[in-house]
């Protein structure tokens, strides 16, 4: 209930903080600034659209094989399957026992059609989540995955969010430091060029 309350009261004043804050960067690295400020929020955004859509898109599809096979309170444990996925924990957690029960049972069919959907389903993510997020950030999807997993490993789930805002952020600075190396050459022949005596002489 905190974090919604939070959550409403930071949505209301959100451009005027987003508007400071953009300001403020400005005010210390100047267009660099602010373009880092604006970036990070589309790798913040990327990544929220990235795990919540896979989660939609696991849940919907494990529901799916649950109903098929005419699991029990299926729509249940697809409410816990969505939960389980935007904690990052994977359908595997109710989708394994789910098959286990049902070799249990002694209905090896049905057991077998819900494995063979498991698989897929719970491998969805790894291959799902990077494509949003690169949606959302124009950044390499190589770069996108390993902040994904690297921040994950690192931090948790808040590292979710951060590996790929800092190797976003990280990634277009370093570009734009070795980008300076293409524009000094052009730039001190124009120095040099302003400063000579016949751009003194005036022309008759």
């Amino acid at each position: 209930m905190l974090t919604l309350v939070i959550a409403a009261i930071l949505y209301t004043t959100g451009e005027t903080a987003a508007s400071g804050v953009r300001r403020f960067a400005r005010r210390l690295a100047g267009d660099r600034g602010d373009d880092s400020v604006v970036l990070a929020g589309q790798a913040i955004r990327a990544v929220a659209l990235g795990v919540v859509g896979t989660a939609l898109v696991q849940s919907v599809a494990a529901g799916i094989g649950l109903a098929v096979v005419g699991i029990p309170y299926a729509a249940v444990l697809t409410a816990i399957i969505l939960v389980l996925c935007i904690a990052q924990l994977g359908p595997l957690l109710v989708l394994a026992p789910v098959v286990a029960w049902l070799y249990w049972s002694g209905d090896a069919v049905r057991g077998t059609v819900l494995l063979i959907w498991t698989v897929p389903v719970g491998v969805l993510d790894n291959v799902l989540r990077p494509m949003l997020i690169k949606r959302g950030a124009d950044l390499p999807l190589l770069l996108i995955f390993a902040g994904v997993i690297g921040g994950l490993v690192s931090f948790g789930i808040i590292g979710l969010f951060l590996g790929p805002v800092i190797l976003a952020v990280t990634y277009r600075l370093l570009g734009a430091w070795i980008a300076d190396i293409d524009r000094q050459p052009g730039e001190a022949n124009d120095a040099a060029a302003a400063t000579s005596p016949e751009a003194r002489t005036p022309r008759t």
